[in-house]
C-alpha cells in the first residue's frame, strides 16, 4: 500500500526525492555525511544573535559536550533559556541542523538557545547521550547569570529523537530534582519502541516517508543496546507523568509516530500536565524541510508562539 495520494501536494516532491534511511554499520557513515552536506546555517548577526561553540562537562568523568550558544547581542538579565536538542533517529545529527531556527529563537523570543551535540548511537548508547543533555541542562543553571537567564523559566524540546531526549530529560529532572523545568516543546517526539516491535500492529497509513519501520526499529536498537526498554531512555514507559512541565506537541498527520504521540498527550492530559496537541495535516515525519509548502509555514508560526507563551515572552516582529 502507498499513502502518496495522503500527502498534501506541496510535500510529495521531498517525500519522492529524500534519500533512503538503511541505517546499518557499514552505511551509517555515508548517511551521516549525507545529513552534515544538507545542513544550512544561518547568518546570526543579520538578526542581532551572537552564536558561540562552548564545551560543556559531562557527568561523571564523560567526554566533554560541544554545544552551541545563542544569545541577543543586546544584554540583559531574567531572559528565557531553551535548550534545544537535535533529531537523528539517536544516530544521526548536529545542533547545525537546527541552526537557522535556533537563530530565530534567540531573536525573536529574546531567549538564550544552547543545543548540544550529544554522542551517537551505536557508539555511544543510553545513558551517554540522555547523561549529555542533563549535563547540558546543569550548565545553563550553573551559568544563569553570567547569560542572564531567569532558571524559572528554562524550556527543553528538541525534534523526533531529540523530542524523545526532551522528554526523558523532563522525567529525569523531576524525579532527580535537577531543575523546574518550565516547558517542554515537542516536534514529533520518538517517544516509545514498542511502535515498531515485532509483535505491533503498524498503522498502515504512518510511516512510509523519511523516518520508516525499519528505520525507527534500527535507532532504537542502537540507543538502548542490551538496556531494558524503560523510562526514562523510553518516555512513554513512564508509569507517572504527573509533575510535568506544560508541553506543547506538533506532528504531521502520515507520521509513524502519531499514534504514540496522541497516547502520550492524552496521558499527560490525564495526569494533569496542561498540553497542546497540533495534527499537521496530510505531512509526514520531517515535513518541514519543504520550507515552501503552506503547512511548512504554519508549523513554523506554530512553533514560536507555543514557545513564546510556554516561556512567558512576547515574540518581536521580524
Amino acid at each position: 500500500m502507498t499513502t502518496r495520494h495522503l500527502v498534501d501536494p506541496e510535500l510529495l516532491e521531498l517525500a519522492e526525492t529524500f534519500p533512503s534511511l538503511d541505517l546499518r554499520p557499514d552505511t551509517l557513515p555515508a548517511i551521516r555525511d549525507m545529513s552534515a552536506g544538507m545542513v544550512v546555517l544561518g547568518e546570526p548577526s543579520a538578526f542581532g544573535v551572537t552564536r558561540r561553540e562552548v564545551m560543556v562537562p559531562g557527568l561523571g568523568g564523560a567526554p566533554d559536550v560541544r554545544c552551541l550558544v545563542y544569545e541577543p547581542a543586546a544584554k540583559g538579565k531574567d531572559r528565557p533559556a531553551f535548550l534545544h536538542i537535535h533529531g537523528g533517529g539517536y544516530m544521526l545529527g548536529a545542533p547545525e541542523g537546527s541552526d537557522v531556527r535556533n537563530i530565530r529563537v534567540a531573536a525573536r523570543l529574546g531567549a538564550v538557545v544552547v543545543s548540544p551535540a550529544y554522542r551517537l548511537a551505536p557508539e555511544t548508547r543510553y545513558p551517554g547521550p540522555l547523561d549529555d543533555c542533563a549535563a547540558t541542562l546543569a550548565w545553563i543553571v550553573a551559568n544563569a547569570v553570567p547569560l542572564g537567564i531567569d532558571v524559572s523559566r528554562i524550556a527543553v524540546g528538541g525534534d523526533s529523537a531529540g523530542g524523545g531526549l526532551a522528554a526523558g530529560l523532563a522525567l529525569r529532572a523531576r524525579d532527580e530534582g535537577l531543575v523546574r523545568i518550565a516547558f517542554q516543546h515537542l516536534v514529533y517526539p520518538m517517544l516509545d519502541d514498542r511502535t515498531t516491535a515485532d509483535d505491533a500492529t503498524l498503522d498502515p497509513v504512518l510511516g512510509e516517508f523519511i523516518w520508516t519501520p525499519a528505520a525507527n526499529r534500527a535507532g532504537w536498537a542502537a540507543y538502548l543496546g542490551g538496556h531494558t526498554p524503560q523510562a526514562p531512555a523510553v518516555p512513554a514507559r513512564a508509569s507517572d507523568l504527573s509533575g510535568l512541565p506544560p508541553t506543547w506537541i506538533g506532528i504531521g498527520g502520515l507520521d509513524l509516530f502519531l499514534d504514540e504521540n496522541i497516547s502520550y498527550a492524552r496521558r499527560l492530559i490525564a495526569a494533569g500536565v496542561t498540553t497542546e496537541f497540533i495534527i499537521y495535516p496530510a505531512a509526514y515525519h520531517g515535513f518541514q524541510f519543504e520550507l515552501r509548502a503552506a503547512v511548512t509555514q504554519r508549523f513554523e508560526k506554530d512553533y514560536l508562539a507555543s514557545l513564546a507563551r510556554g516561556l512567558g515572552c512576547d515574540l518581536a516582529a521580524t
